[in-house]
C-alpha cells in the first residue's frame, strides 16, 4: 500500500480537525500542525481553507464516483445498476462517517465558493456516467417514464435522507442494517 502524499495528509488532517472543532473554529495553523506539514507546502497544495474544504469535499465525492464506476462494470442488469446507486453510497457513508457528514453539510460553501464551478463539473461529469452506465436500459424501456434530474433523486433520495438520521445520531436502526431494504426500495420506485 502507498503511503498517503502530503497532499492527503493535509486532507485528512483537516478532516479530523473539522470533525472534532468545527469547519469554522478550524484554522490554517491548526491544520498545518495537525498535519505536520510546513506553511508552504499547505499553501503550495491549496492556497486557503476554502481550498482545503473544496478538495476535502471533491475527494469524498469522488471516491464514491468511483466505487460506482467499479460497480457498473460487474452489474449484469437494470436492477443491478439501480441498487449499486443505492449500496455504493451505504458502503462510503458507513465506511467513512466523519467525511460524510462533511461533505453533506458543506455542499453549499463549496457550491458558494471558488471551488463552486469544479464542483458543479464534478456533478455534470458524475450524472452523465451515471445516465450513460444506465442508458442501454433506458432504451429497452425497463424504467419508468420520468425526467432524468427526478430520476437520480428517486433513487438515491430516501437514502440519502435516513444518511442524514444515521450520521446525525437519530435512526435507531443500522444503516448496513437497512442495505438490501433501501436498494429493492429504489428499485421498485424506478423500474418499468
Amino acid at each position: 500500500m502507498a503511503r498517503p502524499s502530503r497532499k492527503d495528509d493535509i486532507l485528512q488532517a483537516a478532516l479530523a480537525l473539522f470533525t472534532e472543532i468545527g469547519v469554522d473554529a478550524t484554522t490554517i495553523e491548526m491544520i498545518r500542525d495537525r498535519s505536520g506539514a510546513s506553511i508552504g507546502s499547505l499553501y503550495h497544495h491549496f492556497g486557503n481553507k476554502e481550498r482545503i474544504i473544496g478538495a476535502l469535499y471533491l475527494a469524498g465525492t469522488g471516491e464514491y464516483a468511483a466505487m460506482l464506476e467499479l460497480g457498473f462494470k460487474e452489474a449484469k442488469s437494470a436492477k443491478d445498476c439501480v441498487k449499486l446507486l443505492v449500496t455504493s453510497y451505504i458502503d462510503w457513508v458507513i465506511a467513512n462517517p466523519d467525511w460524510a457528514r462533511f461533505v453533506l453539510h458543506s455542499r453549499g460553501r463549496v457550491e458558494a465558493g471558488e471551488m463552486g464551478d469544479q464542483l458543479r463539473e464534478a456533478n455534470r461529469e458524475h450524472f452523465a456516467r451515471i445516465l450513460e452506465a444506465l442508458a442501454g436500459y433506458r432504451e429497452q424501456g425497463l424504467f419508468r417514464e420520468m425526467p432524468a434530474d427526478c430520476f437520480a433523486s428517486v433513487v438515491i433520495g430516501p437514502t440519502h435522507d435516513f444518511a442524514r438520521n444515521w450520521l446525525a445520531g437519530r435512526a435507531l436502526t443500522e444503516f448496513a442494517g437497512c442495505r438490501e431494504l433501501l436498494a429493492q426500495i429504489a428499485w421498485e420506485s424506478v423500474r418499468a
